[in-house]
Order: C-alpha cells, then structure tokens, then sequence
C-alpha cells in the first residue's frame, strides 16, 4: 500500500520546503487540490525540489478546462518530474461547473469518458506519431502541426486516475482511467457494496486486468495524543463529513446506511450557511463508518484492517505524529 500527504498550502514559496520533508519523510506521493488554489503550480515546484515522490492532483477540474489543455499540462509535469506526476481528474458537480467556471454540464460520466479518450488521442498523435482525428459528441479534435507538438518528453503520458461517487463514473474510471480515485465520503460498506462491483464493471468493458488498475482512498482519521487534540481532529472530520453529506449527489452513499433523510437536513442547514451545526450532526456511529477512530498507535493497524486488499494506496497525513511516529506508521502500513 502506497501512502500519500497532502501538499496543502496557499503561499507557493512553502511548496519546495514542504515537498522535500514530504519526500524525506518517506510518503510515497505529494497531493494537492483545486481549492483556493491552482492544483498544478505545486507540482511544478515540486518536481523542482524532489527526487523520488510521486505528484499527483486530487483532484483538478476537468469540465473547467478541455482535453488539449490538459494533455499540454500533463505532458509538461510529466516532462520535468521526470515520469512522477499523476493526473487525477474529477467532474466537480453542476452548480460549481455552472456558476463558479461558467463551463457547460451535461452527462458528467459520458463527458468524462470522452475526455479522458481525447487526451489519450492527443497523447497518442505526440509520442506514437499518430494522426489527431478525434471526433466525439462533446469534444473534437483534428489539428495539430509540428509546431504545436511536444518533443520535451520521453516518459510517455502521465497516469490518470478519476474521482468518482456514483456507479457510471466509477465504471468509467474503469473502462478507460488508470486508477480510481474514491471519494473520502466513502463508507466500507459503500465501497464493497457499490463502488469496487462498478469499478469491475468498467475493467470489464475495458478488457483490462485490476492488477494494471489503482485504487486511491484519501481517509478520514480522528486521532489524537490528548483529549484536546483528540477533539480537533473530530470537529474537523465531522464538520468535512457534513460538508459531503449536504450534496444531493451524494446521498446514495447515506442511502446504503439508512441515513438519506440526513442529506436533506444537512442541505437546508447548509443553505442557511450554519456550517458548524452541520458537523453535530454527525454521530458517533456515522463517523466511525466513515473515519478510522482509533488511538495514535492503533491507526496504521485499523488502515490495514480497512482498506487492505483493497486500496492500493492511501492519502493520510498523520497530522497528531511526530516525525518518528510518522515513519513507524509507515513502515507498519507497508509491512
């Protein structure tokens, strides 16, 4: 199991010195995400200043930008960082696609199963010399001159892996993305139940073996070294739950539990913007489906006990450690 940490900061002169302690530290991979902030400009000063860490976007939005874009992006992360960078995609939902980038939304899995298809034309016409003739319901592209064509990168297209809740953009992660990137707002039971049956799905459709396939869990874990502590950790888990929990794409999730009415109460608190009564929803029962709750010495066990066989790697920073404790994790979790 790979173990991944955030690459989190808003200020870009952070990113070389948090990057190097990522990498000495021993996380097999560095993640940013498109929240505030650009998702693509950390990795670039990453590349930079590491040697080993694997890059990757959790997620950058696709319908915010187009498949040529990205394919120039990719091949240029994927050029400096030496083969490291990993793009993962997510489709975002309607309202952020509509009001906040003012990008068109329509049938997110089928778009982003063309998406993801016409960057791997793109890719294909630069590395393997084929003709660009890529002609879909939402995206086309058919030119491309020997101006515009890449010659800095010998490592080929970088990885993509896609985020995904509900069955079809699962099975399309499957069918034509290198990895899966499962939602935090993924309880074990969904994920048995709902999520892996789709993604098999998908490999199916895809003639693809799991073996060739990443499975990606960024996890929620409440822990602590004192009750203080102890207690940060569970407001901001709970608080993040909620968040997820308020979005109507989402209640399937709940659903499986028994708990979809609790969508609807988080949604209407969430209008109202009361963000912290949000998260006392969130009971001990709901948390312990979908955190590990578990003392500081007990967490990288009750991961394994978790995912393991599963996930293939994991995004936990292990925020309450101290940088032993830190490497002790690690080595338990891949041991």
């Amino acid at each position: 199991m790979k173990i991944d940490a955030g690459l989190m900061t808003q200020d870009l002169a952070d990113v070389p010195r948090l990057a190097r302690e990522l990498e000495a530290q021993g996380f097999d991979g560095a993640v940013t995400a498109e929240t505030a902030n650009d998702p693509f400009f950390p990795l670039l000063l990453a590349a930079e200043h590491t040697e080993r860490i694997e890059l990757m976007t959790s997620i950058a939005v696709a319908f915010a930008r187009n498949p040529m874009l990205l394919a120039n992006i990719g091949n240029d992360l994927q050029a400096y960082s030496k083969g490291r960078f990993i793009l993962g995609l997510g489709s975002q939902i309607a309202p952020h696609i509509v009001k906040r980038f003012s990008m068109e939304w329509s049938h997110p899995a089928a778009r982003m199963r063309e998406f993801i298809l016409a960057m791997r034309a793109i890719w294909a016409c630069w590395y393997q010399g084929e003709k660009l003739s890529f002609r879909g319901e939402y995206y086309t592209h058919s030119l491309m001159t020997p101006m515009f064509t890449p010659t800095n990168n010998p490592y080929g297209p970088p990885r993509v892996v896609l985020a995904a809740v509900g069955p079809r953009m699962t099975e399309t992660a499957g069918e034509v993305a290198d990895g899966l990137l499962v939602h935090a707002f993924t309880t074990p039971k969904y994920l048995a139940e709902e999520t892996i049956p789709a993604m098999e799905r998908g490999l199916a459709a895809g003639g693809r073996k799991r073996e060739d396939f990443e499975v990606c869990y960024p996890a929620f874990v409440v822990s602590g070294h004192d009750e203080k502590a102890w207690e940060q950790t569970r407001t901001g888990v709970t608080r993040q739950i909620a968040f997820y929990g308020s979005t109507p794409a989402y209640r399937r999730v709940l659903d499986v539990h028994g708990w979809g009415e609790l969508q609807t109460e988080l949604n209407t608190l969430s209008k109202r913007g009361e963000w912290e009564e949000m998260g006392t929803r969130i009971t001990d029962e709901i948390l312990e489906e979908f955190a590990v709750v578990a003392e500081p010495h007990r967490v990288a066990a009750a991961l394994k006990e978790r995912f393991g066989g599963t996930v293939d790697r994991v995004f936990c920073t292990f925020p309450y450690a101290n940088e032993d404790e830190r490497k002790a994790y690690l080595e338990e979790l891949r041991a």
